[in-house]
């Protein structure tokens, strides 16, 4: 999947997150990773077409994202996104919250649809929590569960915003997992994460932001075997310094 992006900036009032963003490349997976109000979840939203570029351009597949309101919800509905703590509907069961958007927004049959849930439940290792709410799953089963809803319709880019940010460490690697049998299953996707030993050796490429520009890009191993600025050298220093 080819995605280009140009001059891509993006202001919140006088302060401008994304500062000419330029990227042009096939994405299966790769990890967006950076410190903290670098704008890495900023354009992530906006690639996903959740929030609308100050200025720029960004293209999926060759096709411009049209960002006027009444066209997004068509592009939208092509990307799956997964949040920092999952945005799932806690009135719903596990099964239901899969299900329901199958039905409303894709118009799956319910029958279809709530058998597809099962199926996903199962293969993520939830066969037997598709009757509980969010709030009776652990916080790796309630990321999972939004992996799975993310994923249902067959989205041609999965967009995963720090998804194991909010999780202790056995339930991140529950979810990083998850994460890695997909990669293995052909599905592309974008993540933003912290989790470095996933971005280097899970991830295909990774983008490394920093005040809000797109500072270095490549593969995974020759980025964090030989980083190219004083910035990432700094930033990859500080995490691994007291790694294991």
């Amino acid at each position: 999947m080819r995605m280009t992006i140009r001059a891509l900036r993006k202001s919140f009032g006088n302060t401008e997150v994304l500062r000419g963003i330029e990227f042009d490349d096939d994405v299966t997976t790769l990890a967006v990773i950076g410190s903290s109000g670098g704008g890495k979840s900023t354009l992530l939203r906006i690639v996903g077409g959740l929030e609308t570029p100050t200025s720029g351009t960004v293209a999926v597949d060759g096709e411009q994202v049209d960002f006027r309101e009444n066209a997004l919800p068509a592009y939208r509905a092509q990307v799956g996104f997964v949040f920092q703590q999952g945005g799932l509907f806690h009135h719903l069961s596990a099964r239901e919250n899969i299900a329901l958007p199958l039905r409303t927004v894709h118009g799956v049959p319910a029958d279809e649809a709530d058998a597809w849930a099962q199926a996903l439940l199962t293969r993520f290792g939830l066969e037997a929590e598709g009757g509980k709410r969010p709030a009776q799953l652990s916080g790796g089963q309630q990321q999972r569960v939004a992996i799975a809803r993310a994923i249902a319709p067959r989205p041609k880019l999965l967009l995963l915003d720090e998804p194991t940010s909010a999780l202790d460490p056995e339930y991140t690697n529950e979810v990083l997992d998850v994460l890695r049998d997909l990669r293995d299953d052909g599905v592309r996707f974008v993540v933003v994460t912290h989790e470095m030993g996933f971005a280097r050796h899970a991830c295909d490429k990774v983008a490394f932001l920093h005040d809000g520009t797109l500072l270095e890009y490549g593969e995974s191993a020759r980025l964090f075997a030989a980083p190219q600025t004083p910035e990432l050298r700094k930033f990859l220093g500080k995490l691994l310094e007291w790694s294991v």
